[in-house]
């Protein structure tokens, strides 16, 4: 199974920052010296104009030369450098590597992305470009042209926090359906409208977690026929995150990426996953979460490389 990354593109923050930009090299790390069957390659950097299918021209321009509106540089989180562009960049060319290598092999991954609070227009809550929605847009335009047909895509967004930039960008768009399970009183605190929200109260445990989680894909599967699933596979709803105010254990997380990766397995439906958010007291608590991830990825794309495995 391919995984793209660019941990070697660090984005420079100053002393203190909240944001845990080391997980990215330790989840690499660990997966080259336990799970060698997840094969690591370099995610090349999305261009302008793959990123304008999701992103205004005006927006792209700012933030690559640094004329960006302070304010929103504020509401992104990082200082603006020519790393954080390139970085940005790359997360989004990550995604796009991983759908198009999931619709050839049926799972890969992006060891970061998720990035799922930026709109067309702005950024924020430490995402730059929407990883999802470019490669979304990418993937329907590429499968037009070769296969002269549309390709509907599911966002299935697990990370804590609503993806509100997400459900902007598609808002009305009928050939992505975008599915957000996410904590209510959480960030974002005014939240966009998905095609299928639900929210829990602080505090949610496994049990309930997993049964919404289960009529959720239910409802997905009534209402939409995808091609591809892109797959937000946040660690911050567990119960040690610092910001995730939910209560899910480990085996809760694992089931809950068990449960996505086998409805897209069941109905045969390419799947391409973005590790999202994991802001842990102890950053070895992230990185365990996503590594148990990759666990389950890989036992699916197992499966997708022996069609007659149920």
């Amino acid at each position: 199974m391919r995984a793209f990354h660019a941990t070697q593109f660090v984005l420079p923050l100053p002393p203190g920052h909240r944001f845990p930009m080391g997980k990215y090299r330790l989840l690499r790390e660990r997966l080259a010296a336990e799970l060698p069957e997840v094969e690591l390659a370099l995610a090349p950097a999305a261009t302008d104009g793959e990123l304008a299918l999701a992103h205004s021209p005006a927006y792209i321009h700012a933030i690559s030369d640094g004329s960006v509106d302070p304010r929103i540089v504020r509401e992104i989180g990082f200082p603006w450098s020519e790393a954080m562009v390139d970085r940005a960049r790359r997360s989004v060319g990550a995604t796009v590597a991983a759908c198009r290598m999931a619709l050839s092999k049926g799972v890969s991954a992006n060891l970061a992305g998720g990035t799922h609070h930026a709109y067309a227009d702005k950024g924020g809550g430490f995402c730059v470009f929407n990883d999802a929605a470019v490669a979304a847009r990418l993937m329907q335009a590429e499968h037009a042209r070769t296969q002269g047909r549309a390709l509907e895509v599911a966002i299935v967004d697990l990370d804590v926090h609503q993806g509100n930039g997400t459900a902007s960008i598609f808002h009305g768009d009928a050939s992505v359906f975008t599915l957000s399970l996410h904590g209510a009183k959480n960030f974002p605190f005014r939240k966009e409208a998905s095609d299928l929200d639900v929210e829990f109260p602080d505090g949610c445990a496994d049990d309930e977690y997993l049964q919404a989680l289960e009529r959720a894909l239910d409802e997905l599967e009534r209402r939409f026929e995808p091609g591809l699933v892109i797959y937000l596979a946040g660690a911050d709803p567990h119960e040690g995150d610092r910001l995730g105010r939910l209560k899910l254990s480990w085996d809760g997380l694992e089931a809950r990426d068990r449960r996505v990766f086998h409805w897209a397995w069941r109905r045969r439906v390419p799947l391409a996953f973005a590790m999202a958010g994991g802001y842990g007291r102890r950053i070895e608590d992230t990185v365990h979460a996503q590594l148990n991830t990759f666990r389950v990825a890989a036992g699916y794309f197992a499966r997708w490389q022996n069609p007659g495995d149920g």
